[in-house]
């Protein structure tokens, strides 16, 4: 199974990212959990994935 990239982030993913940080007004401590869940380099299917957090859900495709 592929592990969720963190560094080399394509720039256009990124600003998409941070477009929906300010959007949805999600908050540090979900950025947190977030962060920390990453620091683990967790292994997502290839298909389309989903990662529930207390305010928010994550999602990815392979």
């Amino acid at each position: 199974m592929p592990k969720i990239q963190r560094q080399n982030v394509p720039p256009a993913l990124l600003e998409h990212l941070l477009d929906r940080i300010r959007s949805r007004e999600i908050s540090a401590d979900q950025l947190r959990l977030f962060a920390e869940w990453l620091d683990i380099a967790p292994e997502v299917p290839n298909d389309r994935w989903f990662k529930r957090f207390p305010a928010m859900t994550v999602c990815g495709e392979g």
